[in-house]
């Protein structure tokens, strides 16, 4: 099978395509013939090994401190099973499948545990829409719902509000009766609007912080603010959420904790079927749209790379990593 292949953390010229066995699957493992999967903000920090901040050591550890010990990166997939090992009873040869899988993702091929962020496709999603939904949705979902516990008419500044995550949480935070704002450069700001978000702010032209005393959370996607920059726009007792965070944000916290003003918790969301499942809820209630920038061939992995580094995407990147009449009579 074809599979995109890093050896090395560096560029995105690190990635070539080659040719290694189909993998089969243990007990508990299935086989996914891969339609599409996605390349994410993920994939670009493994490859580069640009781990933000306290991460980096940790990151370096989990993933291989002087090579990836994954070669395949990848984390989002859809397509369909084509084997299953012994033990499995949550899915069957012949089913469509997406979900969050680690690792992977970009080859025709994909071996993935029966318990992993894994769902049925429904049919009103193709594969490349279901591909587009796990990273980010699964990010904002968790992130506004579990750990900022956001509540109706709660005011949200969203950064980042035409990204990868910050697309889904704009939806996600209207759907949990939020008032929105969000931030994006000029030519997104009407990407932005359609998903949405009540006040949008080009943040080439308008400060961030300038509010006063307006915001119960600030969702930062982006790492473009910060703790004390955000202190006057937040309320008394307001949230600062950062999606990235340092060892300066640690500080901040124990600060923030001291001073008893607006708050700031560090977290990192994980990934399950039943928050996936979530997902599908909003998007069958017509409150959340799977958000595709650009398709890439599997063949021009190295652009698709280059794209997602220059941080400047509207949604999801898509990698067609079946024959596009293939991919088309999936879905």
């Amino acid at each position: 099978m074809k599979a995109a292949l890093y050896h090395r953390y560096g560029p995105a010229e690190t990635v070539s395509l080659a040719d290694i066995p189909v993998p089969v699957p243990g007990p508990r493992q299935i086989l996914v013939r891969v339609n599409a999967s996605s390349l994410t903000t993920a994939d670009w920090r493994l490859r580069a090994s640009a781990f933000p901040g306290l991460t980096w050591l940790p990151g370096r550890l989990m993933m291989g401190l002087f090579a990836p010990k994954q070669k395949v990166l990848g984390t989002d997939i859809a397509g369909r099973v084509v084997a299953v090992g012994r033990d499995v009873t949550r899915f069957a040869v012949g089913q469509r499948v997406f979900g969050f899988v680690g690792h992977g993702g970009h080859a025709e091929y994909a071996l993935v545990d029966e318990k992993a962020a894994l769902v049925a496709t429904p049919d009103a999603l193709s594969d490349a829409e279901a591909a587009a939904l796990p990273f980010g949705a699964l990010s904002a979902l968790v992130f506004l719902r579990d750990f900022a516990r956001l509540r109706p008419g709660q005011h949200v500044l969203i950064t980042g509000g035409s990204g990868g995550v910050g697309v889904y949480a704009v939806q996600i935070a209207r759907a949990m009766g939020a008032i929105v704002t969000a931030t994006a450069s000029a030519e997104k700001l009407a990407l932005v609007r359609s998903l949405g978000a009540h006040h949008v702010i080009d943040y080439r032209r308008e400060e961030v912080s300038a509010a006063r005393n307006a915001y119960d959370l600030v969702l930062d996607t982006v790492g473009a603010t910060s703790w004390p920059g955000m202190l006057k726009a937040l309320k008394p007792r307001g949230l600062f959420l950062p999606m990235n965070f340092t060892g300066r944000d640690l500080w901040h916290m124990l600060l923030a904790r001291l001073t008893r003003g607006p708050r700031i918790a560090l977290h990192v969301s994980g990934d399950t079927a039943e928050d996936l499942q979530a997902v599908l809820e909003l998007h069958a209630a017509g409150k959340l749209r799977p958000v595709i920038d650009r398709h890439f061939a599997l063949d021009d992995i190295v652009g698709a790379h280059r794209y997602v580094e220059a941080r400047s995407r509207k949604g999801a990147v898509i990698i067609d990593v079946a024959p596009a009449v293939e991919t088309a009579r999936a879905a």
